[in-house]
């Protein structure tokens, strides 16, 4: 037996078994634990728990990073911009009242989006074994 043998070689050993995607970005979006959808994921705004208060597994690997910010960003933008040129075209505001109005309303909404797209990453990152899950 030589070391170059196929059967050998780390990369060809099975890895552990997958788990579903699905019900784990979906458990995310709630902001619910990718493991066991019972607890909660976050100790505050978007500060992660380091462990499930649930079922204990482990969170402090999770690394969202920019990524909830930009998708925060970016479905926002479309969203209340396509609506800004619908209201605009049908109803006519004065600029003054469009600017306020739409400024809280992409503000709420980024607001209200930034958590669980990050409990949505965190999800992905547990289903396919990122970080160190």
């Amino acid at each position: 037996m030589s070391h170059d043998d196929a059967t050998l070689r780390p990369e060809f050993l099975p890895g552990p078994p997958e788990r579903p995607t699905g019900p784990a970005v979906l458990r995310g979006l709630r902001r619910r634990c990718p493991n066991c959808g019972e607890a909660g994921v976050f100790d505050g705004y978007l500060k992660l728990h380091e462990a499930c208060t649930a079922c204990g597994e482990d969170l402090s690997h999770a690394r969202a990073d920019d990524g909830p910010a930009y998708l925060s960003i970016l479905l926002t933008a479309k969203v209340m911009g396509t609506l800004q040129l619908f209201v605009y075209e049908w109803l006519q505001p004065s600029p003054w009242v469009m600017a306020g109005t739409f400024s809280v309303g992409v503000v709420a909404m980024a607001l209200y989006l930034l958590p669980r797209f990050k409990g949505m990453i965190v999800g992905i990152q547990w289903a396919k074994r990122m970080h160190g899950f």
